[in-house]
């Protein structure tokens, strides 16, 4: 079974997001989890709205931390634009992507929105990739 793991800094907006369409999109047997440097207490409700418009529930996840024992399980682990080499740094992962997707924290629901279609563009384009690619010749992001 191959494995994602979405990280930013409170795992509080973007990789919800990406968690929760990696879960609502994928049609095969995937694990998917996400993950922050420094979580924050709940999931953004800009966040729950916007997945809510599209019939997505991440009402229920929670923000958790990077447990960097385990990050080396996952066979993909994709940063969502954390910014600053200091707050989240990309190369302590053994990152297999990095999005640079924005931060729409603290601005209106239309950024929630932009933010939202441009995650769930990226991940349909991830899952195509996770299915056209044998588990046997998946390539570990720590062997990279």
């Amino acid at each position: 079974m191959k494995s994602i793991l979405f990280v930013c800094i409170e795992n509080s907006c973007r990789s919800q997001m990406a968690e929760g369409f990696a879960r609502a999109i994928a049609d095969f047997p995937m694990c998917v989890a996400s993950a922050g440097t420094r979580p924050a207490l709940r999931v953004d409700q800009g966040a729950v709205e916007v997945m809510r418009e599209l019939g997505i529930d991440i009402s229920r996840q929670v923000p958790k931390p990077i447990d960097l024992k385990a990050v080396e399980n996952y066979d993909y682990v994709i940063t969502m634009g954390c910014g600053a080499d200091g707050i989240c740094p990309a190369s302590f992962l053994g990152v297999s992507d990095d999005w640079k997707i924005p931060d729409p924290k603290g601005k209106g629901i239309e950024e929630f929105r932009r933010v939202r279609d441009l995650i769930r563009t990226k991940v349909d384009a991830l899952i195509n990739i996770l299915l056209n690619v044998p588990s046997d010749e998946f390539i570990l992001h720590a062997e990279r």
